[in-house]
């Protein structure tokens, strides 16, 4: 069972390793569970009141519900969309692996978080089957609410348990061998990396790739988000808590895994400033980390360039996987 650092119960609860290994079908839907109360005469009680019983019947967070496979463009690598439980609710993503010689081969599994929200900053297949192609099993979960799946996402608030039970569904995966899951966090999906840093013991190391690190600041900074942040977030004076709540910098003494920032220092829609702020706060910490600075690139690095940046990324994410094993 994946321990937590000193957290809530119900955050102790919802990031636990259920370890199931469902892999074909659908084993309980909303559809299901409408149709059951309908075929009751409407008498049955709201989710949140179900008795035991039927509470049982819903499969565990991180549930594998559906594995479909996708047309891969890349040589050698195998895609999926898959379908898992996250809170009661259907999330997807994809995962890219590469593929076996042997059926017995398997790969460390990694999550990219992706940034954005909603249809913007959706997963790219090309760049997950990039990462791939370095020898991991990667999974994008698309967050809730995306591209079929249910719910609503909100900006690293209750869509961050997408990623703690991402986390149980790619430990589960047959491809995937046993030990902790690196995270890469690009952008926005940094806030849900370093959530899952700082609330599961079984994440990281975590890349933070053009990522917000300061929500507040990104209110600031990005006059054309305040709207989406306002009705996601809310008021940064009136909800600052839900702000800081969601920033790294503010919690920072809570991480015990290995960071590695990664920024463009032209990039105008995240701040190289937040990057810095980050690495202050990491090095008065006492915090393993470092820090690559790309000279004048933007928030998304020209394709060579973002090649070239994997290398090292990975390269890092490798040797800190290593000396885990080791210790």
């Amino acid at each position: 069972m994946t321990h937590l650092s000193s957290l809530d119960e119900r955050e102790q609860r919802l990031c636990k390793d259920t370890s199931l290994l469902t892999q074909t079908s659908i084993v309980w839907t909303r559809e299901a569970g409408e149709a059951e109360r309908e075929a009751d005469g409407g008498n049955s009680v709201q989710p949140d009141l179900l008795m035991e019983e039927d509470r049982q019947q819903v499969p565990p967070n991180g549930s594998l519900l559906e594995r479909e496979p996708l047309r891969s463009r890349y040589k050698g690598i195998l895609l999926y969309r898959l379908t898992y439980i996250s809170e009661g609710l259907q999330v997807k993503g994809y995962l890219a692996v590469p593929e076996a010689n042997a059926a017995s081969a398997s790969y460390p599994g990694l999550i990219y978080c992706r940034g954005g929200i909603r249809k913007v900053g959706m997963v790219r297949k090309r760049r997950i089957m990039s990462m791939a192609k370095r020898g991991y099993a990667v999974f994008a979960p698309f967050y809730r609410g995306n591209e079929g799946g249910e719910g609503r996402e909100d900006f690293g608030g209750e869509d961050r348990f997408d990623v703690f039970h991402a986390i149980t569904l790619v430990q589960s995966l047959p491809e995937v061998k046993p030990g902790k899951v690196p995270l890469i966090g690009f952008s926005r999906g940094a806030l849900m990396a370093m959530q899952a840093a700082r609330h599961c013991d079984q994440a990281g190391p975590v890349v933070v790739w053009g990522g917000v690190s300061d929500l507040l600041e990104t209110y600031e900074e990005r006059v054309d988000l305040r709207r989406m942040l306002k009705r996601v977030v809310g008021h940064p004076r009136k909800q600052s808590e839900a702000y800081q709540a969601r920033s790294p910098v503010f919690w920072l003494d809570e991480l015990n895994v290995p960071i590695l920032i990664v920024h463009g220092t032209a990039d105008s829609q995240v701040s190289v400033a937040q990057a810095r702020k980050l690495a202050e706060g990491l090095e008065r910490a006492g915090k393993d980390y470092a820090m690559e600075l790309y000279e004048g690139l933007e928030h998304r690095f020209p394709r060579d360039a973002d090649e070239k940046a994997l290398d090292s990324v990975f390269a890092w994410i490798s040797g800190k996987l290593d000396i885990s094993r080791e210790a």
